[in-house]
């Protein structure tokens, strides 16, 4: 972890402060020797006229001689009372060896202060710190994450207000995840009580009449006993259809993807769809480049082409066709289904793939889910879908782009 922002302040400041102590004391030191060795040099001055004033003879060159000697005579000022290890013999530098004395005990002394004085502004800086950042996990645990204390410093507290932010940022976008899913569930629920409401009051009812109607014609039997088996069929694949869509909501489908020829997907589809065609008579008319194919998983998109057939089955008109084609370039692979039925009208395009959804031409038993769930699967492909009404019918085109191929 890097050093502390707020210490390296710190510590440059109690160096310029050490640095200016030294300077000081360099320049008193140096004073304090020039005026120890001015007084000196104004004491033997007034020795050496006394010398010369009493000994004429004596010569300037003995008077150096005697002043350089190396030799050490301790003990004749002590006759006087002087002990030079301890006390000057010139009083005048006493004094100012005092005075000098009191004056760097008072740098020393400021010096100390002011170290005292950072130190003591950055701890407040750091508890202030502290403090916020004690604030603000209070007011996390209020859950209330509109706070920022992302800061772009380098010391520790501030990577960790970072990572703070952070771990705030990730409970935000949790709680607005969390908060759309209620919202997305509750839709959900109700969606499903309003789908699952009408068939099984339907089967309640028709159940009621076999029980009640022993003398019930056979062919009548024949036909509640249909009617049911069809609402029970329709409710088994809405259920299943909402748990496919469940899965995909909740990210907890995993994708087998591989490179799968686009031929094989819309052949199984077609072996899908193949029993209602034959009910209504419908054609299936298909071409392409057999060697277009993409990256993906190919039950769940046989499962989002078959949905698509499905579709196009139920709003086709009896005897008619649906022609699928598809190719691939340097830019994106695409599947084109056209139906020649009923069409889709224009104000029903913006929501044909939302979630129970019908339009106005829905066939009376449609359930609206299908689509839905295609879209989800060709979108995580990273494909796109769209519709387009046609003069005669309706025209889906289905997009995986190279990129992601």
């Amino acid at each position: 972890m890097k050093n502390s922002f707020e210490f390296k302040k710190f510590m440059k400041k109690i160096l310029l402060v050490s640095f200016c102590l030294v300077i000081i004391f360099l320049i008193i030191n140096i004073y304090e020797y020039r005026e120890y060795t001015k007084n000196f040099n104004n004491k033997i001055t007034v020795i050496v006229n006394s010398l010369i004033n009493k000994y004429p003879n004596l010569k300037e060159e003995e008077i150096i001689d005697i002043l350089n000697r190396e030799d050490k005579e301790v003990d004749i000022l002590k006759k006087y009372g002087i002990n030079i290890n301890n006390k000057s013999i010139v009083k005048e530098n006493d004094k100012k060896f005092y005075t000098y004395l009191i004056f760097n005990i008072s740098i020393l002394g400021s010096f100390l202060v002011i170290l005292i004085m950072l130190f003591i502004m950055y701890l407040r800086i750091r508890y202030k710190s502290i403090s916020d950042i004690t604030k603000y996990i209070e007011e996390l645990n209020k859950k209330n994450y509109s706070l920022r204390i992302d800061s772009n410093s380098e010391d520790e507290l501030s990577i960790l207000k970072n990572e703070i932010y952070k771990t705030t940022v990730m409970l935000r976008e949790t709680r607005d995840i969390s908060i759309k899913d209620k919202e997305n569930l509750k839709k959900a629920l109700e969606d499903i009580s309003h789908q699952l409401k009408t068939p099984i009051t339907s089967i309640l009812i028709m159940l009621d009449n076999l029980i009640d109607d022993e003398n019930m014609s056979d062919k009548t039997r024949k036909e509640f006993i249909r009617d049911i088996k069809t609402n029970v069929t329709n409710i088994n694949f809405l259920v299943q259809s909402i748990l496919k869509l469940s899965k995909f909501d909740s990210n907890t489908i995993t994708f087998i993807k591989e490179s799968i020829f686009i031929k094989d997907i819309v052949n199984m589809a077609s072996k899908n769809v193949a029993t209602l065609c034959d009910l209504k008579n419908i054609k299936l008319n298909i071409k392409g480049n057999v060697n277009a194919r993409i990256d993906c998983d190919f039950r769940w998109q046989v499962e989002a082409i078959t949905n698509i057939l499905k579709n196009c089955v139920e709003y086709s008109e009896l005897d008619s066709k649906i022609d699928i084609f598809y190719e691939q370039n340097n830019v994106y692979a695409m599947i084109i289904i056209k139906d020649y039925g009923v069409g889709i009208e224009e104000d029903d395009i913006p929501y044909i793939f939302e979630r129970f959804y019908k339009g106005k031409s829905s066939a009376r038993d449609s359930i609206g889910i299908g689509l839905a769930l295609s879209k989800a699967i060709i979108e995580n492909d990273k494909g796109v879908i769209n519709v387009k009404k046609e003069t005669l019918g309706t025209k889906f085109i289905i997009k995986y782009f190279t990129n992601s191929i």
